[in-house]
C-alpha cells in the first residue's frame, strides 16, 4: 500500500492525498491551494497522478481548500465515484459555484461550468457510521466536529486500518458535537493548523466577542468581521442572538453582507439534525437560531452599498474570512482608516492574505490599488477557529497511541506541522512525519 501527498503538505491548504492498494486508487480530498500567488499557481499545474485512474474520491468536508480542485480533476479525466455526507455535498456545490463565479470575474478559471455540472453527476452521499464497501476496501465516515457534515474517514484495506481526519473540530463547538475518537488505528493522517498553539477557552472567546460589540458601540464605530461563509458566520450569528436575548450587548444594526453565507445559512437550517444535542433542544423552543431583530442579510450589490448609509454603531459580517477577496475588502477600504472602528479576525489567516498581514501588525495595506492607512483597532479571537488546537490534537493521537505504526502530520504551516510531529515523537515515542509536497510512502 502506498500513500502520497498532493497538497496539505507543510501547508494548510490544497488537501489531497492518494492511497493506492493492490486494485484501488482512493483520493482523499482535492482542495484549492490558497495564499500568495506562488502558492495559488500550483492549482494550475497538472496533477502528479492520472485523474482517470482514480476509482473513488472521498471528501472530508466542503471547505474550498478541500474541494476546490474537484471539478479540475473531472475536467482532466476523473470519472470515478465521489462520496461524502449530504451536507458536504450541498455546501460544496454552493462553495464551488462561488469559486467559479469569482474565477470568471478575475479571468483565472481552473474549470468551466460544464465540469462543475459533471462533478455532481458523480457525487453520492453516505451517512455517518454506515460501512461502505469499495472493492477490496471498506470505509466509514464519522463526525469530525469541524463544520456541518464534516467527516473523519476510516479506511480498512490490505489488513490495515487507517484514519484521515480532514480538519478536526475545535471543542466545544458552538453548534456541532465533538469529534469522535478512535483506538486500534495502524496509520493516522492528521491536520495541524494549530499544531503548536492553544485556543482561548469558550467563555473567554465569547466574552471577547461581547467586548468587541460593546466597544464598537461605545465608540460609535463599526465592528467589521471578516468571516468564512460556512460555520463561522453561523456561529457568530447564533452567539449574537443569545447575547441580544439576554441583553448582554446593545441593539444595533447587524449586516451579513455575503450572498454565499446567506445560502449556506439556509443549508444549516435544513440539516439541523447534525447539530449538537443542546442546539437541537434549543431549536424546539427557539426555531430562529440565526435570526434576530436588526439583522439584515444583504444579497445585492446595491444593498451592500446601502450599508454605508446606516450610521454607526453597527456590525458588518462579510466574506472572505482571510480578506483575500469578497465584499469585506470594500468595507475594509472604508473603515480601516477609522480609529473608532474595530476589525475583528475570527479564523485562520493564511500566509500572504490581507488578514494575515493585518494580524501581524501591518499599518498600511493595498486594497483595490489604493494604499490604506490602518487606524482602526485590529483584534483577533483564535477560539472561534473551527480547528482543534495543539492540546486537542495531541489528545486525539494519544487515544490510539498503543497501536499506531505511523502518524502523518498534514494541513499545517511548516512550523506547526513539524512542531506537532516532533511532539508526537518526543512524548509518545511514535514515528511521525510531516510530508513535503508529492512525497510518497510505502505503508
Amino acid at each position: 500500500m502506498k500513500i502520497s501527498f498532493h497538497g496539505g503538505a507543510q501547508d494548510v491548504t490544497g488537501a489531497c492525498y492518494l492511497l493506492e492498494t493492490g486494485s484501488l486508487k482512493l483520493l482523499i480530498d482535492c482542495g484549492l491551494f490558497q495564499g500568495g500567488k506562488e502558492c495559488e499557481d500550483i492549482n494550475f499545474e497538472k496533477f502528479q497522478f492520472d485523474p482517470a485512474g482514480i476509482n473513488y474520491l472521498l471528501v472530508t468536508h466542503a471547505h474550498i481548500d478541500h474541494v476546490g480542485r474537484i471539478p479540475k480533476l473531472v475536467r482532466e479525466g476523473f470519472r470515478g465515484k465521489i462520496l461524502s455526507t449530504k451536507p458536504t455535498r450541498d455546501l460544496a456545490r454552493l462553495l464551488l459555484e462561488d469559486s467559479l463565479s469569482l474565477a470568471i470575474r478575475q479571468n483565472d478559471q481552473l474549470f468551466a461550468m460544464e465540469d462543475l455540472e459533471r462533478t455532481f453527476t458523480l457525487w453520492s452521499t453516505v451517512d455517518y457510521g454506515f460501512e461502505t464497501a469499495l472493492g477490496e476496501a471498506k470505509i466509514k465516515l464519522h463526525n469530525s466536529g469541524h463544520i456541518l457534515g464534516s467527516a473523519l474517514i476510516e479506511i480498512w484495506a490490505e489488513g490495515k486500518h487507517l484514519l484521515f481526519t480532514g480538519d478536526l473540530g475545535n471543542t466545544p463547538s458552538v453548534l456541532l458535537p465533538p469529534p469522535e475518537k478512535f483506538k486500534n488505528l495502524d496509520f493516522l493522517v492528521i491536520e495541524s493548523v494549530y499544531g503548536t498553539r492553544t485556543h482561548e477557552n469558550p467563555l473567554e472567546r465569547n466574552l471577547q466577542l461581547e467586548r468587541a460589540v460593546e466597544d464598537a458601540a461605545s465608540r460609535k464605530g463599526v465592528l467589521v468581521v471578516p468571516s468564512f461563509a460556512a460555520e463561522r458566520t453561523q456561529d457568530i450569528l447564533h452567539l449574537l442572538n443569545g447575547m441580544l436575548l439576554f441583553k448582554r450587548i446593545p441593539e444595533m444594526p447587524v449586516f451579513v453582507d455575503s450572498p454565499l453565507a446567506i445560502k449556506i445559512t439556509a443549508v444549516f437550517e435544513q440539516y439541523a439534525g447534525y447539530f449538537n444535542k443542546d442546539i437541537q433542544e434549543l431549536l424546539l423552543r427557539h426555531p430562529n437560531l440565526f435570526k434576530f431583530k436588526k439583522l439584515k442579510f444583504t444579497q445585492t450589490t446595491d444593498e451592500s452599498k446601502s450599508i454605508n448609509e446606516i450610521p454607526p454603531p453597527k456590525v458588518i459580517i462579510a466574506g472572505s474570512g482571510m480578506m483575500n477577496g469578497g465584499r469585506i475588502l470594500h468595507h475594509a477600504l472604508r473603515y480601516l482608516p477609522d480609529p473608532a472602528s474595530i476589525l475583528l479576525l475570527i479564523g485562520y489567516q493564511g500566509r500572504g492574505s490581507v488578514g494575515r498581514r493585518l494580524l501581524e501588525g501591518e499599518r498600511m495595506v493595498k486594497l483595490f490599488g489604493e494604499e490604506v492607512l490602518v487606524k482602526a483597532e485590529v483584534r483577533s479571537i483564535q477560539g472561534f477557529s473551527a480547528h482543534a488546537d495543539a492540546e486537542q490534537l495531541y489528545d486525539f493521537v494519544d487515544a490510539s497511541r498503543d497501536m499506531l505504526k505511523k502518524v502523518f502530520v498534514v494541513q499545517g504551516e511548516e512550523t506547526e506541522a513539524l512542531g506537532f510531529a516532533q511532539k508526537i515523537k518526543d512524548y509518545m515515542g511514535l514515528e511521525a512525519k510531516a510530508p513535503i509536497l508529492y512525497q510518497k510512502f510505502e505503508i
